[in-house]
């Protein structure tokens, strides 16, 4: 199932799932929906072209409403997500509504925290980490696992803020101050867990984390995203507009590292 595809469907369940719906935003607002519809197609549009071919081990970390996992399931990968979300009772309806639609026999979805999950030496293909890092704490450790859980040749396929751009950085700091780190109470695990709050980093920031924990970061495999405001998108341009926005992350480094509001990037483990 291709992106374009799987996104009609997914448009369909939200229309259907009022928690859902609110959760995602897309259908919220008429004059915004294309402009966040760019994003997430982008954003999965990566993972898609980063993963290789299937069958593969994919470990979908911090997999929240599992929409990526599914997705991948229905392509044929063997698919293990994780979350620590309060909406994670939900999901199962989400896998009656998109076992219509493919086959999810390849797909666990597990409540469970990464730090008490058993570190699984070189088994997954890839790693999936969409808005997820900077949640975890300590993220060194977090990158660590990874890393080990990784094959020789495996990848991190990774989606965030770019914390550069001024309105994410105002909009972070004005939900939780300085205090970028936290801990709550997790009910179900019943334990407390440390928690990144709205802790973005910028690109440079991710390089060094990275670098850190053994993995390497190729400059072809970093791609901006999501330059133009709300409202730029219509039906007719939508394509174009896309394209012009991916030739202007190319050659404009200064708005690319400013003010472009999102960042995909891989890592990969050498041998």
């Amino acid at each position: 199932m291709d992106v374009k595809t799987f996104l009609e469907l997914f448009f369909k369940e939200l229309e259907i799932s009022p928690d859902l719906r609110e959760y995602y935003r897309v259908l919220n607002n008429k004059g915004r929906m294309l402009w966040r519809k760019a994003y997430f197609e982008q954003r999965l549009e990566y993972v898609a072209r980063h993963l290789g071919e299937a069958p593969e081990n994919i470990w979908d970390a911090g997999c929240g409403y599992a929409t990526t996992s599914i997705f991948l399931a229905l392509n044929g990968y063997v698919v293990m997500g994780n979350t620590l979300e309060f909406y994670y009772d939900q999901i199962g309806r989400r896998l009656d509504y998109w076992s219509r639609h493919g086959n999810l026999d390849n797909l666990k979805i597990e409540y469970a925290n990464l730090f008490d999950m058993p570190v699984r030496t070189g088994h997954y293909h890839a790693i999936i980490a969409q808005d997820t890092l900077h949640h975890l704490e300590p993220v060194h450790q977090a990158i660590d696992i990874f890393s080990i859980s990784l094959q020789e040749g495996g990848r991190l396929v990774v989606t965030e803020e770019n914390a550069n751009h001024p309105f994410i950085a105002l909009k972070n700091f004005s939900k939780r101050g300085f205090n970028r780190v936290t801990d709550y109470y997790d009910q179900r695990l019943g334990k407390h867990i440390l928690f990144g709050n709205e802790n973005a980093r910028n690109l440079n920031a991710w390089k060094k984390i990275i670098h850190d924990s053994g993995l390497t970061l190729p400059d072809q495999e970093i791609e901006y995203i999501r330059f133009l405001p709300p409202g730029s998108f219509n039906h007719e341009n939508y394509t174009r507009k896309i394209a012009w926005e991916q030739r202007m992350a190319k050659h404009a480094k200064m708005l690319r590292d400013y003010l472009f509001f999102g960042i995909n990037f891989t890592a990969v483990k050498q041998s």
